[in-house]
């Protein structure tokens, strides 16, 4: 069998697109994702793995560490009044971080469900828009974020499309903040490319946002959007991208330069994180998710204080007729 024919069933499907499918992997009907060049439907569970033989787990085996969803949330922004989402969930009973993970304009690729997969499994609660299944979002706002950057020197962030787009954002981080096993005080943003950009903007307009991670943004426009970010920020870039160069140089303009971490990786492309892509790069991929992961534990999964050491008690020394008698004989009163 032939790799296309799997797709027979869905002739409609986009590549590279979140749809509500049957995984090819696991049997089962859900959010799945189609790979770009291998065409294949996979489940957010198996899409790491990709063994391609189903589970061989007993019922009795421990439950899995997150699972997922597909969900609608509300939303002013757009025409239809909702927008769709993939969640990924942990199953521990506790309350979860979240990280919002912020898309251009493409739907769920390879790059934002490989940072979903690995935020869930680490014990965030992850929530990604799907746009590419978005009422009212095409070619135009790709044609405003795209020529935004190359003929007005950044991505417009006050253009009535990007403003909208935001919209969206906004109202989909405000249902992440809203799930039953959350903690909304620990909120984390992330974004690649476009992406990247856009959760930048967000952060500047959201003052409960605790930590925003990024990976080769473009530019921004107005350049001092940046100092309205008030939340540690992690940029993570190759050294060979010229634009993730430039945006590093506008943080650092805006007045970010105390709350900017930048991990410049040796050798890297635009888009090396993506697998998809002739920019992917296997460990430089590995290297920047080690960064990233690291940066949000530590600002949203601290460890707990030390407890302080106990007082350290001198032992009180027992004093024996012995000891008084080679003292030698004590005066007595005349």
């Amino acid at each position: 069998m032939r790799d296309d024919d799997r797709m027979l069933d869905l002739p409609n499907a986009e590549f590279g697109s979140g749809i509500v499918g049957v995984c090819d992997v696991c049997g089962q009907r859900q959010a799945v994702v189609i790979l770009q060049k291998e065409r294949f439907r996979l489940c957010v569970i198996d899409f790491l793995n990709k063994s391609w033989i189903k589970s061989d787990r007993r019922p009795t085996a421990p439950a899995p560490l997150y699972r997922s969803e597909r969900v609608w949330y509300p939303t002013a922004s757009v025409p239809g009044g909702r927008a769709p989402a993939v969640v990924l969930s942990p199953t521990k009973t506790v309350r979860h971080p979240v990280v919002l993970v912020v898309p251009e304009v493409y739907g769920i690729t390879t790059t934002l469900l490989d940072a979903a997969i690995r935020f869930a499994k680490e014990g965030f609660e992850v929530l990604v828009p799907d746009l590419a299944k978005t009422e009212g979002v095409g070619v135009g706002l790709h044609a405003s974020l795209h020529g935004g950057r190359l003929f007005r020197g950044g991505v417009p962030v006050a253009s009535t499309k990007v403003a909208a787009l935001l919209g969206v954002y906004r109202d989909a981080l405000r249902a992440l903040l809203a799930r039953e096993m959350v903690d909304p005080s620990r909120c984390a943003l992330f974004g690649a490319s476009y992406g990247g950009s856009l959760a930048l903007a967000l952060a500047a307009e959201s003052t409960g946002v605790s930590a925003v991670a990024l990976a080769y943004p473009m530019p921004v426009r107005p350049a001092t959007l940046p100092s309205l970010v008030t939340a540690p920020i992690l940029l993570v870039r190759g050294s060979r991208d010229a634009a993730a160069s430039t945006a590093e140089r506008q943080l650092r303009a805006a007045g970010a330069e105390g709350r900017l971490r930048v991990a410049t990786l040796d050798g890297g492309r635009h888009g090396f994180l993506s697998r998809d892509l002739g920019a992917y790069d296997l460990t430089l991929a590995e290297h920047a998710w080690e960064e990233i992961l690291g940066f949000l534990k530590a600002q949203l999964m601290p460890p707990p204080p030390k407890p302080a050491p106990p007082p350290i008690r001198q032992a009180a020394v027992a004093v024996t007729p012995e000891s008084s008698a080679a003292k030698g004989p004590s005066a007595s009163p005349a």
